[in-house]
């Protein structure tokens, strides 16, 4: 097999070479590539390639059939809505993907974002640094907060057993599927969700039903007291929408780690000015210990698959 790693993994030289060893012992090819957005080069690099591994960069349907040879794409990543599907399915090539590597380390960013809006800890470090006090900044405790969950796959329940051990209520949107009420958590339609929730966390993927979920219509649900967290997918929040209910004061605050780009963002980008905002450019995901898990699945992903038995299966 022709092998492609068209991004880094972000892993060490060593381990990764240890990864390659053992595929060219059992007589394979591989070669890596750093990250480009030039479609030309992504196909000079790739067409003939029979497996192309990558992370969280775009795979046009244009690279992917120009690609005669593909039969297998590792996905590096829980989403997969940065690869052309469709095209994929047309040239019937079989996708898998990392599901499971990030469950903890975005959970646990989801958690640092949130005690640092309720804390106030931006705006209090700016006051210590000019030597003020607390006046006016004094924070609020996690404890006895409702928190509401959109998406209760692997993340979504590890941030509701955290938040449970801090001591809150869960609530979750029961539209993406037929979930039943657990001693966790309660699931609800969206308006109720969202007027009851101290704290909204998206974990979601992106999909028709989620895309635009949070907009100008479904923010007015919420309480003015209200934290917002996404570090789902970018567009299943209208950013536009939610810098507006900030600046309004229609919510309290919010969390982002993803946008409807990757970045770097443009500096004119709304959440980058809007009130009582955190911004991080999508490292929810990365750790050393989750990008270690990732190339484990990754790699046995392709050894699984070469042998016949495809895991984290796609399409």
């Amino acid at each position: 097999m022709n092998i492609v790693l068209l991004e880094s993994l972000n892993i060490s030289e060593n381990l990764l070479e240890n990864y390659i060893e053992k595929l060219e012992k059992a007589g394979h090819k591989f070669k890596s590539y750093k990250r480009t957005d030039d479609t030309t080069k992504l196909i000079e690099e790739a067409k003939d390639a029979d497996v192309i591994m990558l992370a969280n960069m775009p795979l046009k349907g244009e690279v992917i059939r120009a690609c005669k040879n593909l039969k297998f794409i590792d996905v590096a990543f829980t989403g997969v809505d940065h690869i052309d599907l469709e095209a994929a399915k047309e040239m019937q090539i079989k996708i898998s993907n990392a599901s499971g590597y990030s469950n903890d380390s975005v959970a646990e960013l989801t958690l640092g974002l949130i005690l640092t809006l309720l804390r106030n800890v931006p705006q209090v470090d700016k006051k210590a640094r000019e030597g003020a006090t607390k006046e006016g900044l004094v924070g609020n405790e996690l404890k006895g907060k409702t928190v509401g969950i959109i998406g209760t796959g692997s993340i979504g329940m590890t941030v509701a057993r955290l938040c449970n051990a801090f001591g809150c209520k869960i609530v979750a949107y029961n539209g993406f599927s037929n979930k039943k009420n657990t001693d966790l958590i309660t699931y609800l339609p969206l308006k109720e969700m969202l007027q009851t929730s101290d704290i909204v966390t998206l974990h979601c993927p992106l999909t028709d039903k989620s895309r635009n979920l949070i907009n100008k219509d479904t923010l007015k649900y919420m309480k003015p007291t209200a934290i917002l967290i996404n570090a789902a997918r970018g567009p299943v929040v209208n950013s536009q929408d939610l810098a507006d209910s900030l600046n309004s004061g229609q919510i309290y605050a919010a969390g982002i780690d993803v946008f409807e780009n990757e970045p770097p963002l443009d500096t004119d980008h709304p959440l980058l000015h809007s009130k009582n905002t955190i911004v991080t450019p999508h490292i929810a995901f990365a750790t050393k210990e989750s990008m270690q898990k990732r190339a484990a699945i990754v790699f046995e992903n392709l050894h699984q698959w070469i042998n016949g038995n495809q895991i984290n299966k796609i399409c």
